[in-house]
């Protein structure tokens, strides 16, 4: 196996250093480098700037508006957007729905959904995990009774995020209550402006409503909006899962964060020296970046299967354990760099424009609220301890 870039891929990446260099807006590189807050409208552009250039949907098939991609070029394209601080896409739509409907959806549903996740139009949530149906989603309990041409839905969902937004969100519901656990789960459309439908702002750590709680009392719903066959959705929802997990890795981002670190702990001193020469910073640091030259080593690895016309199974989820790990573990290190800078929490420090004294270091304010909201990564997505279930399963055969 040759992890080595072609000449050609080697030329992509210039190409992408290019676009960024001359289309990425400074104001929003600088909100993603200091960790501000972001905006609908800034993530609206950056989505604009990626779709006028045919560049927003990079894993989807050029019939259905992608760039058609090799999976190489995928991942040449984020590690550079992470390293020159572009905001991430907003996956729901692009990452998450988009794939399943090209693989599972009707022919109707692609050619009527998929240009409006392109142009904007239409903002996607997720609606999979239930108060009592986080990492053992299949117990939801969200029923969707049919009646007529229509389903009618009756549940709640929540950590929904980016909620507050959306237009229309992508639902499991339960379609046959007498079937097994992961069996009578179907894969619902549904507009978020039908009657009956209520949002509920979940306030994090930072102030911030990330998250949201959605109640359905007796939305109807079309049957034209189910995805693929009823009953099936556990197939549609475990395909969609496959590259939400992968996408949660973030080794493009993991590498951008790390160097920053890097930077601080250079230009933070202690004791006189700076933070880098303190041994035990020092090795803190090392334990990390050996762990993510691993982890992007499993990710090429990953990537030239893929190439070759192999599927994720198992890998997504240890790339997903490693991944979450490592962020979290930055997030960490450059929060215990700080020291007591990172300490004081000033929420209007987060939000562009802000004159207020600064405590300490320019990026110290982001330090501790970014430590703290990243404890999810190894929750959300399946937790990492089910994670592991599944790679004992996969592999190990237990």
């Amino acid at each position: 196996m040759d992890l080595r870039f072609t000449p050609e891929e080697e030329n992509f990446r210039d190409e992408v250093r290019s676009f960024l260099a001359e289309k990425l807006p400074e104001h929003l590189s600088r909100k993603v480098k200091h960790g501000l807050a972001m905006t609908k409208a800034d993530m609206e552009e950056w989505h604009g700037i990626l779709h006028a250039k045919g560049w927003l949907a990079s894993h989807w098939p050029e019939r259905h508006g992608g760039p058609g991609w090799t999976v190489v070029q995928r991942s040449i394209f984020e590690d550079e957007s992470a390293r020159a601080n572009a905001p991430r896409i907003v996956p729901f739509g692009v990452n998450m729905l988009g794939p399943v409907l090209i693989k599972y959806g009707s022919d109707e549903q692609c050619e009527r959904i998929l240009p409006r996740i392109l142009d904007g139009t239409d903002w996607w949530c997720q609606g999979y995990s239930e108060p009592g149906a986080g990492s053992d989603l299949a117990s939801l309990k969200t029923s969707a009774v049919r009646d007529g041409d229509h389903y009618v839905v009756n549940g709640q969902k929540t950590w929904t995020t980016l909620g507050q937004y959306a237009d229309w969100i992508f639902c499991l519901v339960r379609t046959d209550p007498t079937a097994k656990a992961q069996e009578g789960i179907s894969f619902l459309l549904i507009d978020m402006k039908s009657p009956g439908i209520e949002v509920r702002p979940i306030v994090l750590l930072d102030g911030d409503p990330e998250v949201n709680e959605v109640f359905f009392t007796d939305v109807r719903v079309p049957v034209g909006n189910l995805v693929g066959e009823e009953n099936k959705g556990w197939t549609y929802a475990k395909y969609l899962l496959t590259y939400e997990r992968t996408n949660i890795a973030g080794v493009g981002s993991s590498i951008a964060a790390f160097d920053r670190l890097k930077s601080i702990a250079g230009l933070l001193t202690r004791g006189g020296r700076p933070l880098a020469e303190d041994p035990l910073f020092a090795a803190r640091m090392a334990r990390v970046e050996i762990d993510l030259a691993n982890m992007a080593t499993t990710n090429m690895r990953v990537i030239a299967a893929a190439a070759n016309g192999g599927a994720p199974g198992a890998e997504s989820s240890m790339l997903k354990i490693k991944g979450t790990e490592i962020r979290q573990a930055i997030t960490a290190l450059t929060r215990r760099a700080y020291g007591p800078y990172a300490q004081p929490f000033i929420p209007e420090a987060l939000e562009d424009g802000y004159n207020g004294e600064p405590v300490g270091p320019e990026d110290a304010g982001s330090a501790a609220p970014t430590y703290f909201n990243y404890r999810k990564l190894s929750i959300f997505g399946g937790s990492n301890e089910v994670q592991k279930n599944i790679i004992c399963k996969m592999i190990v055969g237990l």
